[in-house]
């Protein structure tokens, strides 16, 4: 049930901000706000966004209102909306939302994953298995792609070093029980370029095509270069958020996300097309920093601006 992607981009750009973005922030940003948000992302040409997550509102209650963004997001043309489930009923309600793309959160390191999801990690796949066959039980134009989000593949705060071996073991086990993608995610900043290289390559050598994409934060300031190393060993869906928005409430110390207008127009320069327009991707910031009033908001691009003469990549020919 996935959206195609315009096959003119070469890189992917999946905006988290809505969800990842907004779940630690201390203003709840409205519904109308998120839409508006949405649809501003769409118009500057955001093609897969994160919208909400599906996860108990007592627990975070900025995603409460997940189900009337989906339905929102879906009357979108072209828009390919992506939502995240830590748990079987989550999963169950972004499908009966009806998602294109929904993402389970498995942990590689144990404490991380009894924090976030209250499983352990081998609980997690076990979990995962039985989300996959619901979805399989479900009616072909109703079935989403199920991404397994592995965390803390670079390191935990909680944990400290994480083992490569237990990372490859976990994607292999998710491909096993059922999920369409594996993703890689660094959740509490801990990755440098050359771990990146390697883990990447040793995940795509025991899962093949089913590895997906990128999850960097930028907690120690190793974000973009993360993603240059990444572009190096072939990924080309990366996930960000808008200003930087996001971490995880369960990994202490795991700072914002990268920064989605810093990505575009770090790729851009490179030549590498996201279709993405970078001045109204700029604009969007003033309607978010309404939204949730005095939460701060990162980048370089938007306060330097656009360096002299910049042609993006994707207005060319």
């Amino acid at each position: 049930m996935s959206t195609p992607m315009d096959p003119s981009i070469d890189i992917l750009i999946s905006e988290v901000g809505p969800r990842d973005g907004l779940q630690n922030t201390k203003k709840i940003m409205s519904t109308d706000y998120k839409k508006r948000w949405i649809d501003a992302a769409v118009e500057a040409g955001l093609r897969e966004i994160e919208v909400c997550s599906f996860v108990p509102p007592q627990l975070i209650a900025q995603m409460a209102d997940a189900s009337e963004v989906v339905a929102h997001a879906l009357t979108l043309p072209g828009l390919n909306v992506a939502a995240l489930a830590p748990n079987f009923k989550g999963a169950q309600r972004a499908m009966q939302a009806g998602v294109h793309k929904l993402t389970l959160t498995i942990s590689v390191s144990t404490q991380h994953s009894l924090a976030n999801v209250k499983m352990t990690p081998d609980e997690a796949i076990l979990s995962a298995k039985k989300i996959c066959a619901f979805r399989d039980s479900l009616p072909a134009g109703q079935r989403p792609i199920i991404e397994s989000g592995l965390s803390t593949v670079f390191g935990c705060t909680l944990e400290g070093v994480v083992d490569e071996d237990a990372v490859v073991r976990m994607a292999v086990a998710s491909v096993e029980a059922g999920c369409d993608e594996v993703g890689l995610a660094d959740t509490t900043g801990y990755a440098n370029p050359e771990q990146v290289r390697r883990v990447f390559r040793k995940v795509r050598q025991a899962i093949g095509d089913k590895l997906s994409g990128a999850h960097f934060h930028n907690t120690r300031g190793l974000g973009l270069a993360n993603v240059v190393a990444a572009l190096e060993v072939g990924v080309t869906t990366f996930d960000s958020s808008l200003g930087g928005l996001g971490g995880c409430p369960f990994a202490p110390g795991a700072t914002g996300n990268i920064v989605t207008e810093d990505l575009v127009f770090m790729l851009e320069s490179m030549g590498l097309k996201t279709g993405i327009n970078m001045d109204k991707l700029l604009a969007i910031r003033e309607l978010v920093a309404a939204g949730i009033p005095d939460e701060p908001l990162y980048g370089y691009v938007p306060l330097a601006g656009l360096t002299k003469g910049f042609v993006a990549a994707s207005s060319r020919p």
